[in-house]
């Protein structure tokens, strides 16, 4: 169950269909915690901002400005502007989140003797994968500085963003690392 989402798109008139538009406002969001996304429906005169973290369940109190979740879309059903913002909206859960995803570095398995969970990541080769796995086993990563430093890798929290958005997108691959099917 998701508590929070960030906000991807607002569309105060809807969306269109054949017969013109829905007229309902609607706003497109991805959850904090299970990466799903969804199209919500806000209470009357909510304020909606792309980028913006919002409550789906009451906090100390205060009602959420949503009044209900519609459903559950797929990464084709965004709109283009929902797309453009949702790289920038994951690099905010992924920094935010940061001991979650970095747990994924300091603990991710072998699958065979040739196949290693690391190598899911765009960009990870066999050759970044033994280095990650050779430099955890003197002690854990602390952070994703820390991983950087010592793998010399570049923005490792991009190459996690990078599987999040394939794992949304569709990409047909029986293993599912962050994003809940």
């Amino acid at each position: 169950m998701e508590n929070y989402a960030y906000i991807l798109d607002y569309l105060p008139n809807g969306r269109q269909t054949e017969r013109g538009f829905h007229r309902e406002p609607l706003a497109l969001a991805i959850g904090e915690d299970e990466l799903k996304l969804f199209e919500l429906v806000p209470k009357t005169g909510a304020k909606l901002v792309a980028g913006g973290r919002i409550p789906l369940v009451p906090v100390s109190g205060t009602p959420p400005p949503i009044d209900h979740v519609r459903r559950r879309i797929g990464y084709d059903e965004l709109t283009v502007s929902g797309r453009s913002e949702l790289t920038g909206t994951l690099e905010k859960i992924v920094k935010s989140n940061e001991p979650r995803y970095l747990r994924f570095f300091n603990e991710s398995p072998a699958v065979s003797r040739r196949f290693h969970l690391l190598e899911l990541l765009p960009g990870i080769g066999k050759k970044t994968m033994q280095q990650i796995v050779d430099e955890r086993k003197r002690a854990a990563y602390a952070s994703f500085a820390d991983l950087e430093q010592r793998c010399h890798l570049k923005n490792p929290e991009k190459l996690i963003v990078g599987r999040i958005e394939q794992e949304l997108s569709g990409v047909e691959d029986k293993y599912r690392l962050f994003v809940a099917p």
